[in-house]
């Protein structure tokens, strides 16, 4: 990924917690010379002194055939993006899109059946387990546990990260606070959570 040097984002435990806030990743490998890719939610995991993604695909899915000891996997976090219009600047200059993005690239290994099984119990403690009769593995009939036979579970050991965190920083103290202003005024989640983000990191 092409980062100007004003946008590169190094700080490693930031870079963790905006994997963790935007877990659902667009992961792409390549299947006899065409690139494929799938969009789905992955889990964190720090072990062996390294970075793993965790997730799964239906078996019916091809990619899935890519991701068996596989060292050139690239999966890609999106945060908050939008447009920026030049006529929120104090003086002339061309419109942009800020945005932030984490780029993973690593190496892939299928899970065995009991890894698959632990993966589950865990995605679904952290998604179903405050919920009031949330849909945990152990709360799940028999019946429901079958549907694991219908997935294959992968993990991705991380070998480089590259994080791009473009917001205004290269604008005035006044441009950003209007940009900021402007955001705020369009009113959906994606604005709002980028006005912040160039408030936190571009003010």
């Amino acid at each position: 990924m092409y980062i100007p040097k004003y946008y590169q984002m190094h700080d490693y435990a930031e870079v963790k917690r905006f994997m963790k806030t935007y877990p659902f990743v667009t992961m792409v490998t390549v299947n006899e010379g065409q690139p494929i890719a799938s969009h789905i939610p992955v889990m964190l995991e720090e072990r062996e002194e390294a970075l793993f993604l965790v997730g799964h695909l239906a078996k019916g899915n091809a990619q899935i055939q890519t991701l068996n000891n596989n060292n050139q996997v690239l999966v890609i976090f999106h945060g908050p993006h939008d447009y920026v219009s030049s006529s929120w600047y104090e003086t002339e200059d061309v419109p942009t899109w800020d945005y932030q993005s984490v780029h993973i690239y690593g190496s892939s290994r299928i899970q065995s059946h009991d890894e698959l099984i632990q993966a589950l119990e865990k995605l679904l403690d952290d998604y179903e387990g405050h919920r009031e009769n949330g849909a945990t593995w152990e709360r799940l009939s028999e019946q429901t546990k079958k549907q694991i036979h219908g997935i294959e579970g992968f993990e991705v050991k991380v070998t480089e990260i590259e994080a791009a965190y473009k917001l205004s920083q290269t604008r005035s103290e006044n441009d950003k606070n209007h940009i900021v202003e402007q955001l705020r005024k369009i009113g959906n989640d994606n604005a709002i959570t980028l006005a912040q983000e160039i408030k936190k990191y571009g003010l």
